[in-house]
């Protein structure tokens, strides 16, 4: 190993040159032209200044432009609903009849939503629908038969 001493720290680089990254300047000197941030002084945190954010869309640039699709989403949802709980006899049969009225509120209101949007609301609704049915027929079937046996 050779024992080369570490350069001074107090003597500035030469003009032209940049300091290594992590140097800090000594006390009392003049930082290089351009190194200065916009606000005056160094950042909080000694580190460097933050980026300017990007600049905004020219003026009168239209909006993007956004999809409306909140009937045909929310017909998709309760229809999958009204599938899942229709074995709760009334909970499926309410979320699929409203799944059956708002499917067909996005189709005629909504074109420019996802066509499937609407369609497996409405067939997940009708599904979810008679199912609830048969279910709430079952129950009403399965309680008359013990209360006339309970009588007896």
């Amino acid at each position: 190993m050779t024992n080369v001493p570490p350069p001074p720290s107090d003597v500035p680089p030469p003009s032209g040159d940049v300091p290594p990254p992590g140097s800090v300047p000594p006390p009392g000197s003049v930082p290089p032209a351009g190194s200065v941030p916009p606000g005056g002084g160094v950042p909080p945190g000694g580190g460097v200044p933050p980026y300017a954010p990007p600049p905004a869309a020219p003026y009168g640039a239209p909006a993007p432009a956004t999809r409306k699709q909140a009937l045909s989403l929310t017909s998709f949802i309760l229809g999958l609903a009204s599938v899942v709980f229709s074995w709760l006899a009334i909970l499926g049969f309410l979320a699929g009849v409203a799944a059956i009225i708002l499917s067909l509120m996005g189709r005629a209101r909504e074109s420019s939503a996802p066509k499937w949007m609407w369609i497996v609301g409405l067939i997940a609704g009708i599904i979810g629908t008679v199912i609830g049915l048969f279910v709430l027929i079952g129950w009403i079937v399965l309680i008359a038969t013990a209360a006339s046996y309970s009588n007896d």
